[in-house]
């Protein structure tokens, strides 16, 4: 039996694993002979992440047989750290002991990190009729988001054909970000009815930053009193994370 997926650079890793980094503190990662899936919701449940990584996207990659490779996401995240963007990453397995990671184009370091016991089962992905979407520049968004965080500790987002509006509402105030369409923010917008749901604005903020430079733009979905979806594209081979963030309760 053998795993190895190989990447040309260290970007990718970096934003997968401080993605995971939100939600889990141990993440089970499904490794097929087409790619690397995995699927985690916090304990709250209030937030999931689903991972399609598909072999495409690896410089190299082989995988002979079904791999789940569960590990501790702190121990792995400060190895990744490690790495500088131009290093060469391949994670290996030949065993359900370890999880080997050498990094190259430079001095090579090589570690081993212990695999661990799980009976977590995937959680299945929703299947959610979501009316209203939007693709908005990562930059134009994160501006919105702290904008409200100084007012507000939850979000509600607004939409109709033309634009987006962000509002926070605190104890010291109130605070309303409108994003049009065709303004260099907000790419693109679908909207069959105007719709309007409020989210933790403290999971949208970490989700955000954890990609990184990662990804330009985000691809937005969601309706009234439904959960929000976030989809960041990995690479230019189909590769993507999907981020799902459940509305407050008082708003489904």
């Amino acid at each position: 039996m053998s795993f190895i997926a190989q990447t040309n650079s260290a970007n990718e890793w970096k934003t997968i694993v401080n993605a995971i980094s939100i939600i889990v503190e141990e993440a089970s990662f499904e490794a097929t002979p087409e790619g690397i899936q995995f699927r985690g919701m916090d304990p709250s449940h209030v937030a999931m992440i689903d991972l399609n990584w598909p072999n495409a996207s690896f410089e190299k990659y082989e995988c002979d047989k079904p791999f789940k490779l569960t590990v501790r996401v702190e121990e792995l995240s400060k190895l990744i750290k490690r790495a500088a963007p131009k290093n060469r990453i391949t994670i290996s397995s030949t065993d359900n002991e370890y999880l080997n990671i050498k990094f190259e184009n430079g001095y090579k370091r090589e570690f081993k990190i212990r695999l661990i016991e799980s009976s977590y089962t995937p959680s299945p992905v929703p299947k959610l009729a979501l009316n209203s979407k939007f693709v908005i520049s990562k930059n134009s968004f994160v501006d919105a988001l702290n904008d409200v965080n100084a007012i507000a500790d939850h979000i509600t987002i607004e939409t109709n054909q033309d634009n987006v509006r962000l509002v926070g509402i605190g104890d010291s105030g109130q605070a309303s970000i409108t994003l049009e369409k065709n303004d260099n923010e907000i790419l693109k917008i679908e909207s069959e009815e105007n719709n309007k749901a409020t989210y933790s604005l403290q999971y949208l903020l970490n989700i955000v930053k954890a990609i990184g430079a990662g990804s330009d733009t985000i691809n937005a979905a969601y309706s009234n009193g439904m959960p929000f979806k976030l989809q960041f594209k990995l690479g230019n081979s189909g590769g993507f994370i999907n981020f799902y963030l459940a509305p407050r309760i008082d708003d489904r």
